[in-house]
């Protein structure tokens, strides 16, 4: 009987720290942590109403996924992305896009996958006009679907990794600059590559498209 207690305290804390890395995340990606602030753990665990045990969890977290990183001194802070960051970041992209599209142009039947990324192209078109929020989670999105359809965890796991650096990117360059690269043409090129099983225009379209989108937020 008293095992049932330890596994729903157990469930708890997990949930508590998700919670918090949740904050921390929508904190830093919409800048009301700003980069180069410094993380004191006094602090954001009295903010936040959590121990420091869960807010170390969750900055370690933070960490491995490059929204944080040890300053001069040990200290903990927001990262400050700079322009090769970005480049390099799109860099990444768009190898692991590469990867996905060319493993989907390689599906015996790529009905179902043009069939899931066309739903999110429309969504992304619906979102956009609505507000800049909404279509930057919506083009987040399309690209998590493309991952996804792979069915390949690693994939996946890789691409979500580099989200909040994306995100970064995104504030870093502002919000304008950001909804520039919400074209759902643009997107719908991805789409046909794979529709049409051409792995070599796949890789030349998810290039472009990543060169494209990093000078968009790199150029003032």
């Amino acid at each position: 009987m008293a095992a049932e207690p330890m596994a729903l305290l157990g469930l708890a804390k997990t949930s508590l720290r998700e919670q918090t890395l949740t904050a921390l995340r929508q904190a830093i990606t919409t800048g009301q942590l700003a980069p180069g602030k410094h993380l004191v753990e006094t602090e954001l665990s009295e903010m936040l109403n959590i121990s420091r045990g869960t807010l170390r969890e969750a900055l370690r977290q933070l960490q491995q996924e490059g929204l944080v990183a040890p300053g001069p001194r040990g200290r903990l802070a927001v990262r400050s992305l700079d322009v090769k960051e970005i480049r390099d970041i799109f860099a990444v992209r768009a190898a692991l896009e590469t990867l996905a599209a060319q493993t989907l142009c390689r599906l015996d039947d790529r009905s179902e996958a043009v069939a899931h990324l066309r739903s999110a192209l429309e969504i992304m078109d619906q979102e956009v006009k609505h507000s800049i929020e909404r279509g930057i989670e919506a083009d987040l999105d399309f690209h998590r679907v493309l991952c996804r359809l792979t069915n390949n965890e690693s994939l996946l796991h890789a691409w979500e990794q580099l989200e909040g650096s994306i995100r970064m990117s995104i504030m870093w360059a502002g919000k304008e600059r950001g909804v520039k690269n919400m074209s759902v043409s643009r997107h719908a090129e991805i789409v046909d590559a794979i529709d049409s099983a051409d792995v070599a225009l796949a890789a030349t379209v998810i290039s472009a498209h990543m060169d494209t989108a990093a000078e968009v937020l790199v150029t003032p």
